[in-house]
């Protein structure tokens, strides 16, 4: 079975998939003109903008859910992983992925805010919704619905739960099941509360966990500033295989980089439109922005300030894809959540494995949260009345597979997990390359009304984009008002 999986995960994240990632990131940037760059102003005066109603959630919670849903083990087992799989050198290829992916993420959270409709009182929305209304493809989007649901409540659980259970069973030798079932208990207390719980307890837990992970992280880097140059030289050598130490595993750095760097921010896998479409915003675009300015938080901020704290301290190894290790400053240490409590270790020795645990344990379980969230926004999908025995029957899978995962051996863990990211990048960065033209439009619609001195509103029929009833009905409403 274990041979099986991994020859799944093998074709699933082929160099075409890598091929497929950074292809769309450069197409995107090209035809919005770098948004990334351009708009980074913009992205932080929207963040904090806009408040909730009773149908969505504010936009800094609609980024705070998404940013759950980034900021997890990726962000410290998985930048650990990317090293010791393909050096020093993955690291930067995390940084491409970051900086075009994040023209990814504004295409795919501005499609999920235009098609969004209201279900249950809440705005829902995300791939499934928009390549129904866009592509007007039923069959395709319920293949990624049901993709979905399978992936946030079955494959990618596991590997957020386990991180969770072995950094607290390294920091305080806590049995794993007591962690496991501890991590259960309170995810069905805030998943039964429904996703304004989610929102709420995401827009609190958020800053604090990833403020308080990145002042510890830069208090170590303040400590070896003068090291800086040498480490930013070394991931650059290693990147272009201009390092000899590093030269036998330069491909597998690019494909490790891109690979943790898709699973770490998510950009163009499909799970933040889910996030974006529950905003209540005055034009997709101000949602796309915040969306795109998350993808900088989780990787060029998070991810890059742990692959400091690790290279600084050398506390990591990097495996020889012909057997054995090519570095090895940690013998007998697994690769995981390990080799960032080792580096904290270095400089913080009573409290290194404790805080890092502590961060891990905040880090996962938001995004186990999130995970629910967009499995929740699936099923809704695909159950248009609402069918409240599946809506059980999804809890209490999720709620296992966090468990079962917490459990389990960490490789098993992170190969279903990518599998589950795998999969589901395939089915969106498809979608979004056929349907990226209305989010086109409307960034230039808003650019417009910005250059105009307006606040941006946004009208699907002045820009002659079909099926995005919410918008209509808003815009019908209006017009009546007027008159």
């Amino acid at each position: 079975m274990e041979n099986f999986i991994n020859s799944i995960n093998d074709i699933v994240w082929s160099n075409a998939l890598i091929i497929l990632c950074l292809g769309a990131g450069i197409y995107f940037s090209i035809i919005t003109r770098f948004l990334q760059l351009r708009y980074l102003r913009e992205m932080l005066r929207l963040l904090f903008k806009g408040e909730a109603s009773e149908k969505g959630v504010s936009s800094f919670q609609a980024f705070s859910i998404a940013i759950a849903g980034r900021v997890g083990t990726g962000n410290i087992a998985g930048v650990a992983t990317a090293i010791a799989m393909g050096g020093p050198g993955a690291v930067f290829w995390m940084w491409v992925i970051a900086f075009l992916g994040s023209a990814s993420a504004f295409v795919e959270a501005t499609l999920g805010q235009i098609y969004k409709q209201v279900k249950d009182g809440e705005y829902r929305g995300g791939p499934a919704y928009y390549i129904e209304k866009g592509l007007g493809m039923k069959w395709y989007a319920v293949v990624f619905a049901v993709a979905t649901i399978v992936s946030m409540a079955l494959f990618l659980p596991g590997v957020q739960s386990n991180s969770i259970a072995s950094g607290i069973n390294a920091a305080f030798n806590v049995p794993v099941e007591i962690t496991g079932g501890a991590i259960t208990v309170l995810l069905a207390l805030i998943i039964f509360g429904g996703v304004k719980r989610i929102g709420k307890v995401a827009e609190i837990a958020v800053p604090f966990m990833a403020g308080a992970y990145i002042l510890m992280t830069l208090v170590i880097i303040a400590l070896n500033v003068t090291e800086i140059p040498d480490v930013l030289s070394l991931i650059i050598r290693s990147a272009f295989d201009a390092e000899p130490a590093f030269a036998g595993v330069f491909g597998m750095a690019i494909a490790w980089g891109v690979k943790r760097g898709i699973y770490s921010n998510e950009a163009g896998q499909g799970t933040a439109p889910h996030a974006a479409a529950a905003a209540e915003v005055s034009h997709p675009v101000k949602q796309g922005l915040v969306q795109a300015f998350s993808v900088y938080v989780d990787t060029l901020l998070v991810c890059t300030a742990t692959a400091f704290m690790i290279l600084f301290t050398g506390q990591y190894n990097v495996q020889n894809p012909e057997g054995g290790f090519i570095v090895e400053n940690l013998p007998g240490i697994a690769i995981g959540p390990a080799y960032t409590q080792q580096a904290v270790n270095t400089y913080f020795p009573t409290l290194g494995s404790g805080f890092v645990a502590i961060s891990l344990l905040l880090f996962a379980f938001t995004t186990i949260m999130a995970y629910y969230y967009i499995a929740e926004t699936n099923l809704s999908y695909l159950s248009n009345k609402g069918n409240k025995i599946a809506l059980w029957a999804l809890r209490l899978l999720i709620l296992a597979a966090t468990f079962y995962g917490s459990v389990k051996t960490a490789e098993s863990a992170w190969v279903l997990g990518d599998i589950g990211v795998g999969v589901m990048a395939w089915l969106n960065v498809v979608a979004i390359l056929f349907l990226h033209k209305p989010a086109i439009r409307a960034l230039k619609d808003y650019h417009a009304q910005l250059k105009a001195g307006k606040d941006p509103v946004f009208s699907p029929k002045k820009l002659h984009i079909k099926n995005a009833e919410e918008w209509d009905k808003e815009e019908e409403k209006k017009e009546v008002y007027a008159n």
